[in-house]
């Protein structure tokens, strides 16, 4: 028998909804989790919102169909309610996190801003006992950012430049300093930078000597990793030639079409090409410890809440850049 839930919905290009849906019905390997707390991945759903993809990293084409209406999202940590017959890892009144749920009656059978939230038990994680939810409400991202930090090999004295002060720069930065390296983020937001470790060096491109430092850093010691996090094949271009001989070139951006490289510019200093995606449990577990152990920090990097009753708000702020933002969550439990 099917469930009532809460979603937000994107019913169509550039317009955002909270909505009652229809979920499944439980089955024996569910877990259903009242949710606290989801947590926005500013750059993927909006893409989403925009029309610019169709799924996962699938740019939109013409004639593709519009992937509406979709449940957004796809992390967030709440209460389990109940659990199915096979599960035996969680149990009713466990603090968990979860990736995609299980809805009806959309362009795809799941999302992620939903409550209850009917999930396959293989997406949930539990959570350290007495953790901040918040930490833990944008896992899959911390671990989108953990996965570009631990691609390339630290050498003694590695040198790396991360392309974008996002989320998932601040994660890839904060995992590539905690291996060993030492780390630039280049970045286009004054105040996102200032969230960055002391440890963690910033450049602000556009700036008149940005270039002339970058450059300075490359000769006096050769930089031997680049992290695109935003896609963008400009910065990439212009960053490539710094890189120094067998170096390592890691690509987490979404390009859409634009997403060309030239190997024949790569192997004339045999710099390796990473090109990680998506999620798996080897790396949410190594993130979620990042998280327990402190090194990667992630609740601090949030700068806006919404009531999800008010989410459109909260896209509103995303789309429309009117003021500083980074971390945006959204409430689902009402004071």
């Amino acid at each position: 028998m099917s469930l009532q839930g809460k979603a937000v919905v994107f019913t169509d290009r550039q317009r955002v909804e909270v909505h009652e849906v229809r979920l499944p019905a439980p089955s024996a390997d569910d877990v259903v989790i009242d949710v606290e707390i989801s947590w926005i991945s500013n750059g993927t759903e909006s893409s989403f919102l925009r029309g610019e993809r169709t799924a996962g990293d699938t740019p939109y084409a013409e004639g593709h169909p519009w992937p509406f209406p979709i449940v957004a999202g796809y992390q967030k940590v709440g209460t389990v309610l109940q659990v199915g017959s096979a599960v035996s890892a969680f149990k009713p009144g466990d603090r968990v996190f979860a990736t995609i749920s299980k809805v009806e009656g959309m362009y795809e059978p799941y999302g992620g801003h939903v409550s209850p939230a009917v999930t396959a038990a293989d997406q949930v994680w539990k959570l350290p006992q007495d953790a901040d939810p918040l930490d833990y409400s944008g896992l899959v991202l911390a671990q989108v950012g953990y996965n570009c930090g631990e691609r390339p090999p630290i050498r003694e004295g590695s040198r790396a430049l991360v392309i974008g002060d996002g989320l998932v720069g601040h994660w890839a930065a904060q995992t590539l300093h905690h291996r060993g390296s030492r780390v630039t983020v280049l970045g286009r937001h004054e105040d996102r930078m200032r969230l960055l470790p002391e440890t963690i060096g910033h450049l602000r491109s556009g700036q008149q000597d940005t270039g002339t430092e970058l450059r300075r850093l490359a000769e006096a010691q050769g930089l031997d990793i680049l992290v695109d996090t935003v896609g963008d094949m400009d910065a990439v271009t212009a960053n490539l030639p710094l890189l120094a001989h067998d170096s390592h070139f890691v690509s987490a951006g979404f390009y859409g079409n634009r997403g060309l490289v030239d190997i024949q510019a790569l192997r004339d200093k045999e710099i390796t090409l990473h090109a990680p995606a998506g999620w798996n449990k080897r790396r949410m577990d190594a993130a979620l410890e990042g998280i327990r152990q402190g090194w990667l920090q992630t609740g601090k990097l949030v700068t806006h809440r919404f009531p999800v009753d008010r989410a459109a708000e909260a896209w509103e702020l995303i789309v429309g850049r009117h003021e500083p933002y980074l971390g945006v969550v959204l409430e689902w439990r009402q004071p």
